[in-house]
């Protein structure tokens, strides 16, 4: 019988059951977060708490600016593609991946942008007023969880050197001056709930009631340049 077992290929999908349902405990964690980082920008005791983490973080330790953090948000992400290439299969295939993937990025992107141009928070280091949310910290989390997902029935501990990667990338941007941390939060809950919507939505398209060839259009925004960008599902 385990022969039997192993000798299956988790992409068979004729005897694995991929159907993605939606709870409201997935988003729990998440809308704390992003609940937390809107109420920072209205109400000052946390405004207060922001600027006593910068102080702590960037004024009383000076130093120089480390850029890996324009890495790092995608790092989790980029682990499961070479994973995949090193013979480590994830839940789903290369294929499916880079769609999940997309629309994760695509979600983040929709939400991540449009906030910026509402909320008009100011950076810590007065730079700019497109604080808040992170989008580093937003594409960070939604790549740790892509990780996850992908590989925690094989090891939690894939799952925790993504978040780990995510933390320590949401830290960088408060150690460059550069948000605060209510912005990593909101960055943080969003970047999670973008890939539980992905798998959710990928799952809608794949065995939706069409069979025909899907494309899948998303926005993309970092460091202050806007594109789009399409993935075809053939």
């Amino acid at each position: 019988m385990n022969d039997s077992i192993s000798s299956t290929s988790i992409h068979d999908v004729s005897k694995i059951n991929y159907n993605e349902k939606l709870s409201y405990k997935q988003f729990i964690i998440p809308s704390l977060l992003i609940g937390y980082g809107m109420f920072a920008l209205v109400f000052d005791e946390l405004k207060d708490f922001n600027k006593e983490v910068k102080e702590e973080v960037y004024l009383e330790h000076p130093h120089g600016f480390l850029h890996v953090d324009d890495y790092t948000q995608y790092s989790p992400a980029v682990a499961v593609f070479g994973l995949q290439a090193l013979g480590i299969k994830g839940k789903n295939s290369v294929k499916d991946e880079l769609i999940i993937y997309a629309l994760s990025v695509g979600i983040t992107t929709a939400v991540v942008y449009p906030l910026k141009k509402i909320t008009k928070e100011w950076r810590p280091d007065h730079s700019a007023p497109n604080s808040f949310p992170s989008g580093h910290t937003a594409i960070s989390f939604a790549s740790a969880e892509f990780l996850r997902r992908e590989y925690k029935d094989i090891s939690p501990w894939y799952g925790i050197a993504g978040y780990a990667v995510a933390s320590g990338t949401g830290f960088l941007r408060m150690y460059n001056n550069k948000h605060w941390f209510s912005d990593i939060a909101a960055g943080a809950g969003i970047g999670i709930a973008s890939t539980t919507m992905a798998y959710w939505l990928h799952d809608k398209i794949r065995w939706g009631k069409k069979k025909t060839n899907t494309a899948t259009i998303y926005p993309i925004y970092n460091n202050s340049v806007l594109g789009v960008g399409l993935v075809k599902n053939f």
